[in-house]
């Protein structure tokens, strides 16, 4: 098994290493001058050898790459050329409130969808799995920002039990968090409880047909230790990798809901960074995009060795 731990984590360098060629190269490698590009169609000359000068275009390319690469193995991301605020700084004040959003909505969403999968599994083509089925179809149906804005009038507006916009940190209290934060999660959590069940149901499905799943009830064993302690664990493998995959897309794709609910998170600092043209921003934000997907998919592949061990040969 650590053998496989190694393998798995020395396999993060390389596509890690191709992801850094390709974010340096996204820019230096377009059609026209680069500086042109960041500064607009109305930059000055001086304004544009500034920006040569911060971003150092004007060295030879393997130059550029060498310092780049440098600057990012000491955990140098450059600085915003809007700001003039270090990148690492923005990313560090915008990622937690993320982060926070994101292990709320899996822990609702797996919270919910789980039981709901195995329910509609185990009452397979009755009226429970129907209701489940209709769930997971409406629920990849809605658009996020339209779910967003029927829960804040129902529980904002009308109910008048939650916030419409807001976030407060965890440090700051958290009831307070959870009082500000499970409108958004619950939003977000909506078309992950739909993936999750759908994914639950086929696979509980699949391995309830399975021999020693009759055996054990022939023996007798309670029908809630069948379907929780072995038929659940055998079906694991794919859920884990919806919830982990689902996790790195909450990390990565926030935008809509950090906006309509005013949350200080990643997802506007990209957007705003893409409006602004601001470039070192914008590859920050893939290196940690593309970074949080490569670590997610290491944690799924070493959690598998904990259901299937077959998986560690």
């Amino acid at each position: 098994m650590l053998g496989y731990i190694i393998r798995r984590i020395l396999a993060i360098f390389p596509v890690m290493l191709i992801v850094a060629i390709f974010v340096f190269l996204l820019l230096r490698l377009t059609p026209g001058d680069p500086a042109a590009i960041i500064a607009g169609d109305m930059a000055t000359p001086e304004q544009l050898e500034r920006i040569r000068e911060a971003m150092g275009l004007n060295q030879p390319i393997h130059t550029q790459f060498i310092t780049w690469m440098g600057r990012l193995l000491q955990g140098d991301l450059g600085t915003s050329l809007i700001s003039g605020t270090p990148v690492t700084t923005m990313v560090g004040q915008r990622i937690f409130p993320t982060i926070n959003l994101a292990l709320l909505t899996i822990a609702i969403a797996v919270a919910i969808a789980v039981p709901m999968g195995v329910l509609a599994a185990w009452r397979h083509r009755s009226w429970v799995d129907y209701a489940v089925m209709s769930f997971s179809v409406l629920g990849f149906s809605v658009p996020v920002f339209v779910i967003g804005y029927i829960f804040i009038l129902v529980f904002s507006i009308v109910l008048g039990w939650l916030p419409v916009q807001g976030y407060a940190a965890p440090a700051d209290g958290f009831g307070e968090f959870l009082y500000r934060a499970i409108l958004p999660a619950l939003t977000l959590a909506t078309i992950y409880i739909a993936l999750i069940a759908r994914m639950t149901r086929a696979s509980m499905l699949e391995v309830l047909g399975e021999d020693y799943i009759r055996t054990a009830r022939a023996k007798g064993v309670k029908e809630s230790r069948v379907l929780f302690r072995h038929a659940l664990r055998n079906a694991a493998v794919p859920i884990l990798t919806v919830i982990g995959t689902g996790f790195a897309l909450l990390i990565s794709g926030v935008v809509v809901t950090e906006s309509v609910f005013n949350i200080p998170g990643i997802g506007r600092l990209t957007v705003d960074a893409i409006l602004a043209r601001d470039y070192p921003v914008i590859q920050a934000m893939i290196l940690i995009t593309s970074a949080t997907y490569v670590v997610v998919n290491l944690i799924i592949d070493i959690s598998y060795t904990v259901f299937d061990p077959r998986i560690r040969y």
